[in-house]
């Protein structure tokens, strides 16, 4: 079976595998005796966020000794992300976090035909075999992780690689918060950060649908009809009116379709 064969409606089926240690340790300071103090808590939800633009999230673990990041607990749970236990290296004296997570994703590439993605959110170089494993058995790897702490020999490993930087410091989106009403911000911020993201995947127009779509995979209560829209397309003809985005109709399918940002 190809990978063409085992997406859904076209999308691809992505694992989401998070060496949670690494992440969270990837902008703290490093001290003396060689470890390092956690940074500021990253953003979890924003990096999935970016990742359902590419695909359809399937399944989402994160390994590490919770023990260590006790407030970081209850936000995964509410992203939906199952939380492996992993006891601290100081104990096991080996990372078991990497070989727990290394075992799973070949346990899952063996067994879930429909899988086709892996995004592994990691810096760390010791996942070099495990993506090269993966891309043997016809798979794409997609990796995320600190622009300091990612081992170039990692990133070059991947299909594609995303720092976590750049997706936190936001999308270059058109500045609309004068020109929307206050309680259409979060809509308009959706929409804009979406298509932003579409047309970073390379395509040089979207079908609305798509647009809606890949809106719901990242908020799945979405509505238009929340915001007083009768249909999606009137949403995109409002933000086009004002001079946020280009649309077109097309004369084939008879859809509209979303050309980009207005220059």
């Amino acid at each position: 079976m190809g990978i063409t064969d085992m997406r859904v409606g076209g999308q691809s089926s992505m694992a989401v595998l998070i060496d949670y240690e690494n992440l969270a340790l990837g902008t703290g300071k490093r001290r003396r005796n060689g470890r390092q103090n956690p940074g500021p808590a990253p953003d979890v939800q924003r990096i999935l966020e970016r990742l359902v633009d590419k695909g359809r999230i399937v399944a989402k673990r994160a390994y590490c000794d919770w023990q260590r990041f006790p407030n970081a607990i209850t936000p995964l749970h509410e992203l939906g992300i199952e939380l492996i236990e992993i006891p601290d290296r100081a104990y096991t004296g080996k990372n078991s976090a990497d070989i727990r997570l290394s075992v799973d994703a070949v346990e899952m590439c063996l067994t879930k035909d429909h899988i086709d993605t892996f995004a592994i959110l990691s810096g760390d170089s010791d996942f070099s075999p495990l993506v090269s494993k993966l891309k043997e058995f016809g798979r794409r790897v997609i990796g995320v992780g600190m622009q300091e702490a990612t081992s170039p020999l990692l990133a070059d490993c991947c299909d594609e690689f995303i720092f976590y930087e750049d997706i936190a410091n936001g999308a270059g989106i058109p500045d609309f918060v004068a020109k929307v009403p206050k309680e259409k911000h979060a809509c308009y911020q959706l929409l804009l950060e979406t298509v932003d993201a579409l047309q970073r995947e390379g395509g040089p127009a979207a079908q609305a649908s798509l647009v809606k779509d890949t809106m719901r995979r990242k908020r799945p209560q979405f509505s238009e009809r929340t915001y007083g829209y009768r249909s999606f397309t009137a949403l995109l003809e409002e933000a086009a009116e004002l001079g946020l985005i280009k649309v077109h109709d097309d004369e084939r399918s008879g859809t509209v379709m979303v050309d980009g940002f207005c220059e």
